[in-house]
């Protein structure tokens, strides 16, 4: 049983009883799953040892996004996907986080605040990558990733986008490459993002339930040359199925305290936080996404309904760095078999138990 789980099984139903009927859904759901991952409530795998004929049951996880028990192997598969997309060009890792004075707002209106992040990063690297001073095509693609937590749980929305140094040519017969330093300036990508997300708050009926003064502060953009995208797609995938904390930073559960670990980013030291059991599934439930809100998304020629391939692009980027991009095959990760306990021998799947109906009161 991890921590996460163990925490919402101790606490859980005495947070929803104080807080049910103000309660999203989704969180709700998220502590159900979460409490009931892998004790038989999701179905149960029947195995049969090859060897000794030994049976083995084994439960089904939850599936929840949220879960700490559901993630650990996906980030594994999802970096295989990323690295056999990779170009042979230079790459850059850009962060645009939403300031302090936003994040009331942001958090009561997820959906269609998260949605005019990525929306109004799109349009405003767009707008700047065509300018002939950095790229001078608007055709660029990328990953982004969204993230809205900080290391002691606190609400801290932003996105990560891993950016290939260049972009399309209109025809798609060439490839223009960016600087090996630059992708675009963050100053005017500040400008141009801060007033298309005022304007995107504006249509939504949202802007004046925010401080003016959100609009004249500096807001973070962050951008780093990273050489190749291996880089930054290794750095990413630690984060990107990650849930809100990792079980392994949780360092005690005891009379209704819950201490873990935190980087102190100026001190650069580890440190240990206490919360109370209600604050600290308060946090954690603050990061749990709206349904069906996809967290990752990929824009321009990196999105999968691009209609030039990933192999053309190559070829183009070959042209104009005078290279042969020249790509390894990329292993699929291999799974692991389950081996039979009692005698190590491979298990042979039998049948899928159906669960029992689960009681969805509260």
């Amino acid at each position: 049983m991890s921590d996460v789980q163990k925490i919402l099984q101790m606490y859980g139903p005495q947070y929803m009883a104080l807080y049910g009927d103000r309660m999203p859904q989704s969180h709700k759901k998220t502590i159900r799953d979460i409490i009931a991952c892998r004790n038989g409530s999701f179905g149960t795998m029947v195995y049969e040892c090859s060897d000794c004929r030994n049976l083995h049951f084994i439960h089904c996880c939850c599936g929840n996004r949220h879960c700490p028990n559901c993630q650990q192997n996906k980030a594994d598969q999802w970096l295989n996907q990323q690295m056999k997309k990779l170009l042979p060009t230079h790459y850059f890792l850009l962060t645009i986080t939403l300031p302090q004075g936003l994040r009331d707002v942001v958090r009561s209106h997820q959906k269609l605040s998260y949605g005019a992040l990525f929306s109004c990063t799109n349009e405003a690297l767009k707008k700047l990558a065509q300018d002939a001073r950095f790229i001078g095509s608007d055709r660029i693609g990328y990953l982004a990733a969204l993230h809205t937590w900080g290391g002691m749980l606190q609400y801290h929305p932003h996105l990560h986008l891993v950016i290939p140094g260049g972009a399309l040519s209109d025809n798609n017969d060439q490839w223009f490459s960016s600087r090996q330093d630059l992708f675009v300036h963050t100053k005017p990508l500040e400008i141009i993002f801060k007033a298309k997300f005022m304007a995107a708050m504006k249509k939504a009926g949202l802007l004046d339930k925010i401080d003016p003064a959100v609009w004249k502060r500096q807001w973070v953009i962050d951008s780093q040359a990273v050489g190749q995208g291996q880089n930054s797609l290794r750095y990413l995938s630690r984060y990107v199925f990650r849930v809100a904390i990792s079980n392994n930073r949780i360092k005690s559960i005891e009379n209704n305290v819950i201490r873990f670990l935190y980087k102190d980013r100026e001190k650069k030291k580890w440190k240990i936080m206490a919360l109370d059991a209600m604050e600290f599934i308060r946090r954690f439930l603050q990061h749990v996404l709206p349904k069906g809100f996809m967290k990752i998304r990929h824009y321009g020629f990196l999105n999968p309904n691009s209609a030039l391939s990933i192999e053309k692009i190559r070829e183009l980027i070959s042209f104009i760095h005078d290279i042969i991009a020249l790509f390894t095959e990329i292993p699929e990760p291999e799974i692991p078999t389950i081996k039979c306990s009692h005698c190590g021998h491979d298990l042979k799947f039998i049948l899928f138990v159906k669960p029992e109906p689960r009681c969805r009161s509260g």
